[in-house]
């Protein structure tokens, strides 16, 4: 379940890295490539995050209560593996960001890849609660009170 967003966070990983880390130890060469490869994955991840919202938003639409603690941070029923890899994948991430951030600026947008990742996951794959009905005061539902008689 949600095998290719799995495949996306680690085959973002390799591509960051496999431009970022040579460019932060001095090749020249990969400069450019690194730049265009984490603006490149940044932009992926706001396509991504978009995705994600827009799934939870009709998500919500259909009666689940969508938190974000349950969409970006897998909170309730995940399968352990799933988490472990997703949450895997932004932990490697970040510490290839925090090695290279000194010599590749641009990196520090990249972990925002896999942490949108892990929304989709949960905006498509996540276990919600139903949506509670929101009451007004005393019950009447939530119609302002001080405009009835009014």
């Amino acid at each position: 379940m949600g095998a290719r967003i799995i495949v996306a966070a680690w085959a973002g990983n390799v591509l960051f890295s496999a431009t970022v880390i040579p460019a932060a130890l001095g090749v020249e060469a990969m400069n450019g490539v690194s730049i265009g490869m984490s603006l490149g994955l940044f932009a992926v991840s706001l396509l991504v995050w978009i995705w994600a919202f827009a799934i939870a938003l009709a998500r919500t639409t259909r009666g689940d209560e969508v938190v974000v603690a349950s969409l970006f941070l897998m909170a309730g029923p995940v399968p352990r593996g799933v988490r472990l890899h997703l949450f895997g994948a932004l932990g490697v991430c970040l510490a290839v960001t925090a090695a290279t951030a000194a010599a590749e600026p641009f990196g520090v947008l990249v972990p925002m890849l896999p942490l949108g990742l892990a929304g989709l996951w949960g905006a498509r794959y996540g276990t919600f609660p139903p949506r509670r009905q929101r009451t007004g005061p005393a019950g009447r539902g939530s119609a302002d009170p001080g405009s009835a008689g009014a």
